[in-house]
């Protein structure tokens, strides 16, 4: 069964724990509503720079970007800012042993109050995260969920792809400036057995796919995988500018942001629409020097494991 309570973290009071045998989760109400330790077996697989510990958005400073389990709304490049919902202090409560609830303030720049919910399986490192978007406004919202977890980085990941991508590499790169580069060529990404995998920075760090798998790994050099599940609608419009399901942020030995994103959502006035992430670690051994991963393996591992 899994353990809740309030306990300090990273300069910041009242944060809230969820906590099993194996399993650690923080969550920190402070700064944007977000996961500040994942950890398995003591191995903390989120990403946190440490000069920004116990920075509220209060305080007035400008230009941070808050690492953390991170998650967000879209689309990215026509949303209004909202530095409320990003960096605003959001009201935390423990619903159930086990289960914590995150409410945002109330956004008037995008119509919207988020609610977050994080669950912690009793034994495993099972880790639901569900965001609820309500139309607090008077017209119809179109926004989509939109995940920025950052992971350490330095690892592997590996997204399943979709037979019949509309890019011809099956992904595509964002970058240099404006550019969506659809037939990019780089060291480090590669298409085989059905899978996209990146084991080293791309020229530009963020790429879009649109897989319809449902889920992705990121298998860090301390031999945890991160495993994400999510919904994803074939028939839907998926309204990021590429319409991906799947947006990777690569940046080296530092971080990497592992992002699913939703439909579109038509959230009419007063109503409200949800969400849900299934997270999971595994312990998996990181390849030797000069091995390759054998995907079908992993795969089945996976399958295997995080259900």
């Amino acid at each position: 069964m899994s353990d809740t309570a309030f306990v300090d973290y990273c300069g910041y009071s009242q944060c809230l724990k969820l906590k099993n045998e194996n399993t650690r989760v923080v969550i920190g109400p402070h700064c944007g509503g977000r996961i500040l330790e994942y950890s398995y077996m003591g191995e903390n697989a989120i990403y946190l720079d440490h000069e920004q510990d116990g920075w509220i958005h209060e305080k007035g400073a400008e230009g941070i970007d808050p690492g953390g389990g991170r998650l967000d709304i879209g689309p990215e490049m026509t949303i209004p800012e909202h530095p409320v919902l990003w960096m605003g202090k959001w009201d935390a409560e423990i619903v159930v042993p086990g289960k914590i609830r995150l409410t945002s303030q109330e956004d008037a720049a995008t119509g919207v109050q988020l609610i977050r919910e994080f669950e912690l399986g009793g034994t495993s490192s099972h880790l639901r995260c569900t965001q609820i978007i309500k139309n607090i406004s008077k017209e119809t919202r179109e926004w989509c969920h939109w995940s920025r977890t950052l992971a350490k980085g330095g690892g592997i990941c590996v997204v399943p792809l979709t037979p019949n991508s509309r890019f011809p590499e099956k992904y595509i790169m964002y970058g240099p400036g404006d550019v969506m580069n659809y037939r990019p060529r780089n060291p480090g990404i590669e298409v085989r057995d059905g899978f996209l995998q990146i084991t080293e920075s791309p020229a530009y760090p963020k790429l879009g796919l649109d897989s319809y798998a449902g889920w992705f790994s990121y298998l860090m050099n301390n031999n945890l995988m991160f495993v994400k599940r999510f919904p994803v609608y074939p028939d839907r419009i998926y309204n990021e500018m590429a319409a991906i399901t799947v947006c990777i942020y690569y940046y080296g030995d530092t971080f990497c942001e592992l992002e699913p994103i939703g439909p579109k959502e038509h959230i009419e006035p007063g109503t409200s629409v949800a969400f849900s992430e299934d997270w999971w670690l595994l312990p998996y051994d990181y390849p030797m020097e000069g091995e390759s991963l054998d995907l079908k393996v992993m795969e089945d591992f996976i399958n295997g494991n995080a259900k």
